[in-house]
């Protein structure tokens, strides 16, 4: 991963964090999710460098390395989509090919209908395009009060559920949770943190130097803008 160049952009009063590799005429942007930062994409940005693309990988605003907004709180997706367009144009790049996964998905189908004479395609993982208006009234109805979204929207909440842990065993929580083939969801009495036994190892695929990674960084951005964009 050495290889990977990291610099610092202001825009729009914010430093942020990219993460660069490859010098070709073609750029490739990749957009992260949660519980995430731009080194989810370190194997991907690697590959498509050594097939002649330029790879860029932000942290978004009050993740990983980027400044948080001076109110999380009021933190929004047209913010995402706006920084996007900034960061572009401080680097001088015209055209890009879009990959995102998870919520990262949803700025950049903003983004591509936005402004799409700077998008040359887009990727998409795990979320399928739905207008810009937003998910359909009742869209959590037939989940029940437990479903950890739900949960995690009610301002203050999750807030607490974290905050009894250090970063490092959030994510790893999280992680173990979303790797699994059912949806999260808490009893009543029970937060979602607390689904997790302490003693599950982690998915296959998710190294203790990942951990130890993601931990890191999560110290340092903490969760607030997270909690706030996407689920808030």
């Amino acid at each position: 991963m050495d290889q990977i160049q990291h610099k610092f952009i202001e825009v729009q009063g914010l430093k942020h964090h990219v993460a660069e590799i490859g010098s070709g005429p073609n750029v490739v942007v990749f957009l992260h999710g949660f519980p995430e930062i731009w080194y989810s994409w370190r194997h991907q940005m690697l590959a498509v460098a050594e097939a002649g693309f330029r790879a860029l990988a932000p942290d978004f605003r009050g993740y990983g390395l980027s400044d948080p907004p001076l109110e999380p709180e009021k933190a929004s997706f047209s913010d995402l989509i706006e920084d996007l367009a900034a960061l572009l144009d401080a680097v001088g790049i015209d055209k890009v090919f879009l990959v995102a996964k998870d919520f990262g998905a949803f700025p950049a189908y903003s983004f591509s209908l936005l402004h799409q004479e700077r998008v040359q395609g887009i990727v998409t993982l795990g979320i399928p395009y739905r207008p810009l208006s937003g998910p359909p009234a009742g869209y959590h109805d037939p989940l029940p009060e437990g479903f950890y979204i739900s949960r995690w929207q009610e301002p203050g909440r999750a807030e607490a559920d974290f905050g009894r842990l250090d970063a490092k065993t959030v994510v790893r929580n999280t992680y173990i949770l979303f790797s699994r083939s059912e949806i999260p969801i808490a009893a009543e009495n029970q937060e979602i943190m607390d689904i997790v036994d302490p003693s599950t190892p982690l998915p296959p695929w998710f190294t203790e130097g990942d951990l130890e990674e993601y931990g890191s960084l999560y110290r340092k951005s903490g969760f607030r803008t997270a909690l706030q964009v996407p689920y808030r």
